[in-house]
């Protein structure tokens, strides 16, 4: 397994000094990522089995990686001495069509890992933004009691994870980033269909604030560059900024 003491965590002082007015986000979508982490190493199905059975060596796995994690950014965060604009977690707990698994089982098994991390940034006085594919919003409930300020991703395609079901639902406790589907109209639509896109997901999402106007994932390679641009464009054309 990693050894935290291997770290260069002089690294994210000298960034911090190189990028002083950047959002610097402690962490990324794969802190902790218990499935899809325990799961390039044990099989996606052996995994869901173990948080299913209860399996001692699954469950062990799990806990090993995320104390490493953990003290990656614990140490990360000690070395910029309230530098740090916020910390960035991690799990993939949806499909497209509902959730990957029960939220018995989350309760049970990833929900006690997931608040030590929140936990870790409240203590330092940040935010905790948390990034979940697929149709996730049957544990926001959860997130919200965790301490969490924000979800990522926000597939639109999903189920339960409409811009209007989400903002009416969860608007005034969550703030949101993402939203602009890279499976839809960015990927295949053309630049006027990408501007209507972002101007209808502004209009719901923007008003009393708490949205971030972001691609819902890695922009892929199929993705015309002008699209892109178009996504740009209607953020400033249509968005308001602080």
């Amino acid at each position: 397994m990693p050894n935290p003491d291997h770290f260069d965590y002089a690294g994210a002082r000298e960034l911090r000094k190189r990028c002083p007015d950047a959002f610097l986000a402690i962490g990324g979508a794969g802190v902790p990522d218990i499935i899809n982490g325990n799961g390039m190493l044990r099989t996606m199905e052996q995994t869901l089995v173990d948080l299913a059975t209860d399996d001692p060596a699954g469950l062990l796995l799990a806990r090993r990686r995320a104390e490493i994690l953990f003290t990656v950014i614990e140490r990360t965060l000690e070395i910029l001495k309230g530098k740090a604009d916020g910390v960035w977690m991690g799990e993939d707990l949806g499909t497209q069509i509902g959730p990957l698994i029960s939220r018995d089982l989350y309760r049970r098994h990833l929900r006690p890992i997931h608040q030590r991390f929140v936990d870790l940034a409240r203590a330092h006085d940040l935010p905790v933004v948390i990034h979940s594919c697929g149709s996730s919003s049957w544990a926001f409930e959860d997130f919200i009691e965790m301490g969490i300020a924000a979800v990522d991703t926000l597939q639109p395609e999903a189920a339960h994870m409409a811009p209007s079901y989400l903002k009416s639902r969860y608007g005034d406790r969550l703030a949101f980033h993402g939203a602009i589907s890279t499976a839809g109209p960015l990927a295949t639509g053309t630049p006027a269909d990408v501007r209507t896109v972002c101007r209808q997901t502004l209009a719901i999402m923007m008003p009393g604030g708490g949205y971030c106007l972001a691609p819902t994932h890695a922009i892929q390679d199929n993705t015309p560059t002008e699209n892109v641009l178009a996504m740009y464009e209607a953020a400033k054309r249509y968005g308001r900024y602080r």
